[in-house]
């Protein structure tokens, strides 16, 4: 079955074809640094991170750029407030969120270039535009240069709205423009702003407008025509709408497909700093649910619908992973590791119709019954290869417990032998004072394992651990 997905500007589920066979460009709209990413920002990571590894899978050579916005109306507000330079705010958060990003175990881009690297092709971009007559500088003497939205009769048609129906343009003041709706390419300097927080062009000194930056970038890393231009759904409009207008009128095809992902809300509103609700992975540590179980309450979900975030979902999501990872760890007890194997054909079926994660867990779960019947009923030869399979699902959502990005690796590894090593102690002492019929002994043992985090289970193969809840 050939890959499917919803393409927004074609507002349809298309069969996806890249421009040349085995190879994809991905373009995904990252952050703009102005404060430390929360979990709304890293659905998105999360939600193209799959992608991307489903389209490996395919066998395709990826190129996936995921841009940082590092100089912007909001990041010079806090530069201010907080008396900083707009560039040290901008790198402390883009720190930060390098970090989340590894925490959640999302690959790293093949680049992730930063606004203020690519002033020139801005110009370039913007000098092309006003040649070809869909751009012109403002003539108070402020320095803005602006694209005129009336020059292109395509503009609205991504977001399917007529030109006539919108709202003016809030990126930069109306005194400059031909018409409210015309948004800046290029913003010349202002008196009230930081002094550091500008560069020379042609039009005087200033600084760019949010939505050149993308098409910039996307032409010095993916070409002219590239495949896949991704972001949440509230970037339709005004920012992708801009996008695809300014660089089609700059004699670029752009992208061939525009796949976006639904928001993560909390109290039936948008999660944002503006508002105050935000939550980030501390807040999410400090409920005891780890990274790999936010991750897999985000796969759980269809890329494009809306999650509206509540606890007691993400801890359903958080116990139905441990069930999976339980499975995982007591086949490896029996069998071990092995490799990941062949994906179900109908787990395939699941992620080529538009990434339908929901619907592949759903197989991933069936196939997950099967495992743990086969462990009690003792048929190791389906414990191997129901465990090959399972490995194999869950390490397309990222999510596989024995991936070294949940597992820390080496030294992980070399921690997990130490404690075992202890443990096994602790266990046998245990173990000898049941032979001895010395249950208040035992317990204790038991008891002083679980405050050390240490969960023990008596099985009919002998007693197992395992560190956290038990649930």
């Amino acid at each position: 079955m050939t890959l499917r997905l919803y393409d927004t500007a074609t507002r349809s589920v298309r069969d996806f074809v890249p421009r040349e066979a085995g190879k994809v460009g991905v373009y995904l709209c990252g952050l703009t640094l102005q404060a430390p990413p929360h979990i709304g920002h890293l659905r998105s990571g999360v939600n193209y991170d799959v992608l991307r590894r489903w389209l490996l899978a395919a066998g395709n050579e990826v190129t996936f750029i995921r841009n940082l916005t590092d100089i912007d109306d909001k990041i010079l507000v806090r530069a201010q407030e907080q008396e900083r330079p707009f560039w040290s705010i901008a790198y402390a958060n883009e720190l930060k969120l390098a970090e989340a990003y590894r925490a959640l175990n999302v690959l790293p881009p093949t680049y992730e270039p930063r606004a203020t690297g690519h002033i020139p092709e801005m110009h370039q971009l913007i000098a092309q535009l006003i040649e070809r007559g869909h751009a012109y500088p403002a003539t108070d003497g402020s320095g803005d240069v602006y694209f005129d939205v009336r020059s292109w009769p395509a503009y609205g048609a991504l977001s399917n709205q007529s030109p006539d129906d919108m709202q003016s343009a809030d990126c930069a003041p109306e005194r400059g423009k031909r018409d409210p709706r015309d948004f800046a390419l290029w913003k010349g300097a202002k008196p009230d702003e930081p002094a550091d927080a500008y560069w020379p062009s042609p039009w005087g000194r200033g600084r760019p407008g949010w939505h050149i930056e993308c098409s910039a970038m996307c032409w010095r890393y993916l070409g002219a025509e590239f495949d896949i231009h991704g972001g949440g759904l509230d970037l339709i409009f005004p920012h992708h709408e801009n996008e695809l207008a300014q660089s089609q009128a700059a004699d670029l095809p752009f992208a061939r497909y525009w796949v976006h992902h639904g928001l993560l809300g909390i109290g039936g509103t948008k999660m944002g700093k503006s508002l105050g609700n935000t939550l980030d992975l501390a807040y999410v540590a400090g409920l005891g649910v780890r990274p790999v179980e936010l991750r897999y309450y985000y796969v759980a979900a269809h890329y494009r619908s809306r999650i509206d975030y509540s606890e007691e979902a993400l801890r359903e999501a958080a116990v139905a992973y441990r069930r999976i990872e339980g499975f995982v760890q007591r086949a490896v007890e029996r069998i071990g590791a092995g490799q990941p194997g062949e994906l179900p054909a109908a787990f395939a079926a699941a992620m080529d119709d538009d990434l339908n994660t929901s619907a592949a867990l759903a197989v991933l779960h069936d196939v997950l019954r099967d495992g743990n019947n086969a462990l009690a009923g003792g048929d190791d030869v389906t414990v191997r290869t129901t465990l090959a399979g399972i490995r194999a699902m869950l390490d397309i959502l990222g999510v596989d417990p024995l991936d070294p990005a949940w597992t820390g690796g080496a030294r992980a590894s070399d921690l997990r032998d130490v404690v075992d090593s202890l443990v096994a102690l602790a266990l046998e002492q245990r173990a000898q004072a049941r032979v001895r019929k010395d249950w208040a002994a035992a317990d204790a043992l038991r008891d002083q394992l679980k405050r050390a985090g240490v969960v023990v289970e008596d099985t009919p193969q002998g007693p197992r651990w395992t560190i956290g809840e038990h649930d």
